[in-house]
C-alpha cells in the first residue's frame, strides 16, 4: 500500500522517479579559478608553512592557507570556519583526508588578513582554534 499512495506506478516503474538523492557533485562547489583551470595547473609552491600558491597555464593563482582541525568538532566551530570563509575566501575552502581545514583565495592581498584572522582566533585556554601549517617539512593533523 505504501507504494501505491506515494504514486508508484506499476506499468511504468520508471515514471517520476526520484534520481538526484544524495549530495550533489562535488564540482559544483570548486571556487572559480579552480573550475576555470582544472588539471591545467603548473607548478605549486609553499611560501611559508601553511601557505601555498598554484600557478595555473594560465597565469591564474590560487592561494591555500592550511591550518589544523580536528575528526570530532563542534557546531560552533564549524559554523565558525564557515563564518571565516565567507569572509575572506567567497565561502569557499575544503577539508583535506587529515581533517585540516585548506582555506583558498585568489589574490596575494587577501593571504595576509586572513592569516591574521585565523591567528586573533583562540579557545580560552589560549591555545590557536586554527593552527596555520602542516605543509612541507612539517606535522600534521
Amino acid at each position: 500500500m505504501a507504494f501505491i499512495s506515494s504514486g508508484y506506478n506499476a506499468p511504468e516503474p520508471m515514471a517520476d522517479r526520484i534520481t538526484d538523492i544524495g549530495p550533489r557533485k562535488y564540482d559544483q562547489f570548486y571556487p572559480p579559478v579552480i573550475a576555470k583551470n582544472k588539471g591545467k595547473w603548473l607548478y605549486h609552491e609553499i611560501i611559508k608553512p601553511g601557505v601555498l600558491v598554484h600557478v595555473a597555464e594560465s597565469g591564474d593563482e590560487v592561494y591555500t592557507v592550511r591550518c589544523g582541525g580536528a575528526v570530532l568538532m563542534t557546531s560552533p566551530i564549524y559554523r565558525e570556519i564557515c563564518e571565516i570563509a565567507d569572509k575572506h575566501c567567497d565561502g569557499h575552502l575544503r577539508f583535506t583526508t587529515r581533517n585540516n581545514i585548506e582555506f583558498m583565495v585568489d589574490d596575494k592581498s587577501k593571504v595576509d588578513p586572513l592569516i591574521k584572522d585565523l591567528e586573533s582566533r583562540k579557545f580560552d585556554g589560549g591555545s590557536f582554534k586554527f593552527p596555520i601549517g602542516g605543509t612541507g617539512a612539517g606535522v600534521t593533523n
